[in-house]
């Protein structure tokens, strides 16, 4: 009987991932979250070298806008934007931006 009992409990759990996933969409904030990841990540994705050269990123309107110190650099990233886009979709698995601004 016991056992009975807790094989019904276990219906009503639900993995962590599935109960955060739950609680950004009921305070309306998973944009923030996610643009808070991106942010976040670019050193780590992007590597020392051009996070040294980085002054700020920022993410607006699906947007993600990075402030470089290097004119070269910011040729060079913008000449591959889409490689770029494509680095941050594969991390996080889904498309959170819509485009890449270097400023």
């Amino acid at each position: 009987m016991n056992n009975k009992r807790n094989r019904n409990r276990k219906s009503n759990l639900s993995t962590f991932s599935e109960s955060f996933n739950e609680l950004l969409q009921t305070y309306r904030i998973e944009k923030k979250f996610d643009a808070t990841q991106l942010v976040s990540s670019w050193e780590r994705l992007m590597g020392p070298t051009i996070a040294k050269r980085t002054k700020r990123v920022f993410v607006k309107d699906g947007k993600l806008f990075v402030e470089l110190t290097s004119a070269a650099l910011k040729q060079e990233l913008t000449l591959s934007k889409l490689k770029v886009l494509d680095i941050f979709e594969r991390e996080f698995g889904k498309k959170m931006l819509d485009d890449v601004v270097f400023i």
